[in-house]
C-alpha cells in the first residue's frame, strides 16, 4: 500500500481515460490491482510502481478491447458516472467527440497525450513508461495535439485545450 498511495490519483485518471466507453473502469483498476498484488514481489524497482500499473493497464485494456470493441451499455454506465460528477449535457458530448477523436490517434501519440494532459504525468515519467527518449515523449505529445486540433476543426467550437480540460477535470 505504501508503494502505491502516491500513484493512486494519476493511475486512476489514467484507468478513466483508457477504458472510458470500451470497459468498466473499475473491473480494470481491480484487475490491475490484483495482478500487481500478486506479482508485488517479482517488481524489482519499487519506486516505478506507477509505470508498471500504467504498462500492465494499457495491456489489460487491449486485451479486452480486442475481445468485445464496442459495448453501448458501458458506454451509458461511464456516461451516467460523468453525470454524477457534474457533468452537463453539453460536456458529455464534448468527451464523447473528444474520445472519438483519440480513438483516430495512434497508440503511442494516444497514450502520451492521455499520460501528459490526463493523468498530469511529466515528459521524463512517460518517456521511462514508453520506453523511449524524452524527446520522442515532446514530439509525441506535440503531433498528438496537432492531431486532435485538426480532427476538432469541423467540431462547433471548442479548442483542444478546453475539451481536455473538460475530460480532466470529469475524471478527477
Amino acid at each position: 500500500m505504501l508503494a502505491y498511495q502516491p500513484c493512486h490519483e494519476p493511475f486512476v485518471r489514467y484507468c478513466s481515460a483508457v477504458a472510458y466507453g470500451k470497459m468498466d473502469v473499475q473491473d480494470l483498476i481491480q484487475d490491475v490491482l490484483l495482478s500487481a498484488f500478486q506479482q508485488f514481489e517479482r517488481i524489482r524497482k519499487k519506486e516505478e510502481m506507477l509505470h508498471y500499473l500504467i504498462r500492465a493497464a494499457r495491456n489489460r485494456a487491449i486485451s479486452v478491447w480486442r475481445l468485445n470493441r464496442r459495448n453501448a451499455d458501458l458506454c451509458e454506465k461511464q456516461s451516467a458516472r460523468l453525470r454524477e460528477r457534474g457533468a452537463t449535457a453539453e460536456m458529455l458530448v464534448d468527451v464523447k467527440i473528444l474520445y472519438g477523436v483519440l480513438d483516430k490517434l495512434p497508440t503511442n501519440q494516444r497514450d502520451a497525450l492521455v499520460l501528459f494532459e490526463v493523468s498530469g504525468l511529466s515528459m521524463a515519467e512517460i518517456a521511462e513508461i514508453q520506453q523511449c527518449a524524452e524527446g520522442a515523449v515532446k514530439t509525441r505529445v506535440s503531433r498528438a495535439r496537432a492531431a486532435v486540433r485538426t480532427l476538432l476543426e469541423g467540431q462547433p467550437k471548442r479548442t483542444t485545450a478546453a475539451a481536455l480540460h473538460t475530460l480532466t477535470s470529469l475524471l478527477l
